[in-house]
């Protein structure tokens, strides 16, 4: 190794990155050193809108609530001139249209917005190839380019108005100028990943004007610096750079370290997501997982199910989740409730009149919160069957990561239903992934920032003789959603053929 290459193996030993995250409830920032210590964090809430199926935020509240969090970040740091890069992630899909100068000229539409249903379909006629080149085949009506579309049949705007992902208002302002998009938020946008470009074609099919669109960098690319007047709102120093960064889900798969082909970061939160690696591009003749570009010329393959933590949430308001756990460990049950957070499912199937359903008896409270909890490592191992279906590598290191993964008994039930082991990086969340890619501001490689940056945490290692006795719950799970004509056949069929005993994994 050359002595250069030497020094990028790892961020520079007095540097401070700062991660910025954007989600649906709050605005967060966090300091990290290049060795992974967090030396500061601060979070700000946001509220949204919903009704049916509309979901809007006030853009200006993103910026309000994410420049206080960095005040509070920056201003508890010994020396807040040690800073020396940001970047942030945001929700994937969410947009907004802006004037010239960056005012919003709408409200921002969140990433599960669902109003343009219409839109949607014309999208899909108009780009069929292009989606099927990419991989995932379909939009959705709640991707970003089906919602432009519908903010643009529904109102006039000035000619210098322009496309905005949740992220882009944000860079925009901490330049003081517009800077590049990133290639991960443009995904749902139409950006083409292969040929990194818009695609001409089908926006002009589409009646999308180009000049509405940002130019587009790949994550890690710096593409400005922290202006005088956002240095003052923020806290941050001058000068600072800004990183390209990524949507919410890549971001949390870089907060786990989870960058080597066939690794993967299950995040369980609201709903459940899976991110992992792959050295190519993994097509899904489903439409339910899509690539994202990674470092290194490799891809993100992944999914957002409909399933998760948020079912406890309405099942269970108010309870003493530590409380039913350990009574739900203790009965230790085979029944399954399939936990969809509302109606209809988009990973690892796509069916929009799926409901929630329970197999076998759950008797009282913590049985029923049991069945749940199984129900979620049911979605999951699913999930990692349906990948595997589609030629992604799926038997690499398996983080778990997401509000769920504070769950002890949980991350137990799921390592042992998975029958692999699991390992919950100590502090692994969206806004670190995010401190992560901004160290590699001064050419570090990303997996070196990574190695240096991410605590691996505790490992997990699976029962096998109760992986065993949970595998017919599993099976029981994956025929029912068959039978109900949720699950394809040739995906169920695949999950059954991947419990039999000469499967290697």
């Amino acid at each position: 190794m050359s002595e250069h290459a030497a020094r990028a193996a790892a961020p520079p030993p007095d540097a401070v990155w700062l991660g910025l995250d954007l989600g649906t409830q709050s605005a967060r920032c966090v300091a990290v050193d290049s060795a992974g210590t967090v030396l500061a964090a601060a979070s700000r809430p946001l509220t949204g809108h919903r009704e049916g199926r509309r979901h809007e935020q006030d853009p200006e509240q993103w910026w309000s609530a994410l420049a206080a969090a960095c005040r509070a970040a920056t201003g508890a740091l010994d020396d807040p001139g040690r800073v020396r890069g940001l970047a942030l992630d945001a929700t994937s899909g969410t947009i907004l249209l802006a004037d010239a100068s960056g005012t919003p000229l709408t409200p921002g539409l969140m990433y599960d917005d669902g109003r343009a249903a219409e839109q949607a379909a014309r999208v899909n006629t108009a780009g069929a190839a292009v989606w099927r080149e990419l991989g995932y085949r379909s939009m959705q009506p709640s991707w970003a380019l089906p919602k432009l579309r519908w903010l643009l049949d529904h109102a006039a705007y000035p000619a210098d108005a322009r496309l905005l992902h949740q992220a882009d208002l944000v860079t925009w302002r901490l330049a003081g100028h517009q800077v590049a998009s990133d290639a991960s938020h443009a995904l749902k946008s139409g950006y083409h990943l292969l040929e990194e470009r818009w695609p001409a074609r089908v926006l002009a099919e589409l009646d999308v004007p180009e000049r509405l669109l940002p130019d587009v960098a790949r994550p890690g690319t710096v593409i400005g610096a922290v202006c005088a007047r956002a240095a003052a709102a923020t806290g941050i120093p001058a000068g600072t750079a800004i990183v390209a960064g990524m949507t919410d889900g890549c971001a949390a798969q870089l907060g786990a370290g989870a960058l080597t082909p066939g690794a993967w970061n299950s995040v369980l939160g609201t709903t459940l997501v899976l991110k992992g690696v792959s050295p190519r591009l993994i097509r899904d003749p489903g439409g339910v997982v899509y690539c994202h570009r990674g470092p290194d010329d490799t891809w993100l393959p992944g999914g957002a199910s409909s399933s998760g933590a948020g079912a406890l949430a309405r099942e269970f308001p108010g309870a003493d989740l530590v409380r039913l756990t350990e009574a739900a460990a203790a009965c230790d049950g085979d029944a399954v409730t399939y936990p969809l957070v509302g109606r209809g499912e988009r990973f690892p199937f796509r069916a929009a009149a799926a409901e929630p359903f329970t197999l076998g008896e759950a008797r009282g409270e913590a049985e029923r919160f049991h069945a749940h909890l199984l129900g979620v490592a049911c979605v999951e191992r699913l999930c990692l069957d349906y990948l595997d279906l589609l030629g992604a590598p799926v038997d690499g290191p398996l983080t778990l990561t997401g509000g769920g993964a504070r769950n002890p008994y949980w991350n137990t039930l799921r390592a042992d239903l998975l029958g692999r082991p699991v390992r919950v990086p100590e502090q692994a969340e969206g806004a670190v992934g995010m401190a992560v890619l901004a160290a590699t501001a001064d050419g570090t490689p990303v997996r070196d920032a990574a190695a240096a940056m991410v605590k691996p945490g505790a490992e997990v290692l699976p029962d096998p003789a109760r992986t065993a006795r949970l595998l017919p719950a599993y099976l029981r799970f994956v025929d029912e959603l068959r039978a109900r004509g949720w699950l394809p056949p040739e995906a169920a069929a695949h999950a059954r053929a991947r419990t039999a005993p000469t499967h290697h994994r």
